[in-house]
């Protein structure tokens, strides 16, 4: 996708976490309730009886009544719970939503708390079904996981302290100390083209946000799309250059269960045909992001999709 479309234009970033309940061009408030969410699931597709073939990973999650997503609680337009409502919001959440109404009916999911350094083991011990995190597809991850998709596309960029000067490019990183996620993708493209920087990491996007107010590092590079709610709630956060890299979100699968992945696969045809996908997205990255609602990136059109 176009660095991910409109978002690039805004040339801001975001984050990504922990946790869960469950649930039913312009700019807002991070986080805050866009008032369409229940109407778009309302529209969303539900699967035949014949989709849910029996035996399947389907059914067990239909027989269960919930669908379980490693996810988050706190990243704001992704999947953030609303102090008010105890809702979890935004286009990760909503579309684990979607996901629990194609299967079971209804958009009845629990959030099983999920960091970057834990997702794999959860899938792969049956802790929770999918995984809807900015979870970037890559070959390496791929061999540990199976994923649906790609679903979404981004990019990494860079933030820094409002006032900060000298940083516009990741080859200005050189020398530097600078912040990321743990077992995210920056780590090894900030080793590629600023081999001389020093990185510092932390399990998840508050944690490397709030580094970066303290100065324990002079930049934080993460995905643009997690990044852009950082900016948007913190003024004292600026994104500096233009992405880097084009990064493919996909909903992370236990391996070896091609019958799931693809009726998830089916599921992703089906909501960006109807519209659903593109009203989960204007409702969520849309309410800060200028223009219409991107192109979703073809279905397994990357390595390890």
């Amino acid at each position: 996708m176009k660095r991910v479309a409109a978002v690039a234009a805004m040339s801001v970033l975001g984050l990504s976490a922990c946790s869960g309940t469950d649930s039913a061009g312009s700019s807002a408030v991070p986080g805050a309730a866009s008032g369409g969410g229940g109407d778009v699931l309302a529209s969303a597709p539900v699967a035949t009886a014949a989709d849910i073939l029996p035996g399947s990973t389907m059914e067990k999650i239909k027989k269960r009544g919930e669908l379980i997503v490693g996810g988050s609680l706190d990243a704001p337009l992704l999947s953030q719970q609303n102090p008010a409502t105890g809702e979890v919001e935004g286009f990760d959440a909503d579309l684990g939503k979607a996901l629990a109404t194609y299967i079971i009916g209804k958009p009845k999911v629990k959030i099983v708390n999920s960091a970057s350094e834990t997702r794999e083991a959860l899938l792969s011990n049956g802790t929770v079904d999918v995984v809807f995190q900015t979870y970037t597809i890559t070959p390496e991850r791929a061999k540990q996981v199976a994923f649906a998709g790609p679903y979404y596309s981004s990019g990494l960029t860079i933030a820094v302290k409002k006032g900060t000067t000298g940083i516009s490019s990741p080859q200005d990183l050189n020398g530097k100390t600078v912040i990321a996620g743990a077992n995210t993708p920056a780590i090894p493209e900030i080793q590629k083209l600023a081999p001389q920087a020093k990185i510092i990491t932390f399990g998840g996007d508050p944690e490397c946000v709030q580094a970066l107010k303290q100065d324990r590092g002079v930049a934080y590079v993460q995905d643009e799309t997690l990044l852009v709610a950082d900016a948007k709630k913190d003024p004292s956060i600026q994104v500096v250059g233009s992405p880097f890299t084009t990064d493919p979100y996909g909903i992370g699968l236990p391996h070896g269960d091609d019958q799931f992945k693809k009726f998830v696969n089916d599921w992703l045809t089906k909501i960006q045909s109807q519209g659903v996908w593109q009203k989960i997205w204007q409702n969520s990255l849309g309410t800060v992001v200028q223009g219409a609602a991107p192109t979703p990136p073809a279905i397994g059109s990357v390595p390890g999709s």
